[in-house]
């Protein structure tokens, strides 16, 4: 496909829009800071893990989100700290004081999303809400912190997506849910128009696996419409260089990766690399 072809919408989100500075370049997420760098193995999601993409020049930085026992956001993947920590016990069973005491790998502190916010000013975050409740403190987060344009919210459940979308009254970016996407996908575009609202969302991302099993998800298809619907398209967890460089020819707008150093390489290699301002 003719990457010349492709045109990156404009959303009216600041946080997707900033593309559109730079011509040609895309969005590069690192996946949880960039957990599968050689130097941040076993370091997932901490504050480490995320200077250290921003180091190397990451400003858009991806991260989960579970509520604390006294509702304070915890940037983890897991409900459980187990894999993480090697020790046993549930996020929403400690404070966030706590958590602070409980190192993953050993050696660095469960970070607060407002310690993220703090540390790394000008950068910004698309963060996955994991736990019930996250909703509503990430909404009181971002507005202490005017941090609107600094944030997209994803999450596998409508429920909480729902939930956000409501409390945040449209003023922040959200990526689809599965439901949604399922239907932006597999419903003809003239029928896709119909149905209702609460069946199609009000989302300005759909971020998504290259492929569900042997099955293809993202095409150029697929791209050409979400961007004829105003939408991007971002594609998650990317390692690979040669399935990177694929899935920008088919005109992707934005890339998740563990690999922070691979996936840099090759979009300054290749001149799509979105510099900091």
């Amino acid at each position: 496909m003719d990457t010349a072809s492709v045109t990156t919408p404009r959303t009216g989100r600041p946080f997707l829009d900033a593309v559109l500075d730079q011509p040609g370049a895309v969005l590069a997420f690192a996946h949880r800071g960039g957990a599968a760098h050689p130097d941040l193995l076993g370091l997932e999601n901490t504050l480490a893990a995320f200077s250290h993409a921003y180091e190397l020049g990451y400003r858009y930085l991806e991260t989960d989100v579970h509520l604390s026992a006294d509702g304070v956001l915890l940037a983890v993947h897991d409900a459980a700290l187990d894999r993480v920590t090697g020790e046993a016990g549930s996020v929403a069973d400690l404070s966030a004081a706590e958590a602070a005491q409980v190192l993953v790998g050993g050696r660095e502190p469960v970070p607060t999303l407002g310690d993220l916010f703090d540390a790394l000013p000008d950068a910004r975050f698309n963060v996955d809400l994991k736990s019930d409740g996250a909703a509503a403190a990430l909404v009181e987060l971002i507005t202490a912190r005017r941090a609107h344009d600094r944030v997209l919210v994803g999450s596998f459940s409508p429920g909480r997506m729902r939930e956000f979308r409501r409390l945040s009254a449209g003023l922040v970016a959200t990526s689809a849910t599965p439901p949604e996407v399922a239907a932006f996908v597999a419903v003809p575009r003239a029928s896709y128009r119909n149905l209702p609202a609460t069946v199609v969302g009000d989302f300005d991302a759909l971020q998504l696996p290259r492929r569900r099993g042997p099955l293809p998800v993202v095409t150029a298809a697929l791209v050409r419409r979400a961007h004829r619907a105003g939408r991007h398209v971002h594609v998650w967890t990317v390692d690979d260089p040669v399935e990177a460089d694929e899935l920008l020819a088919l005109g992707v707008d934005g890339l998740m990766t563990d690999r922070t150093d691979l996936v840099r390489d090759l979009l300054v290699g290749r001149g799509r690399w979105l510099e900091a301002a």
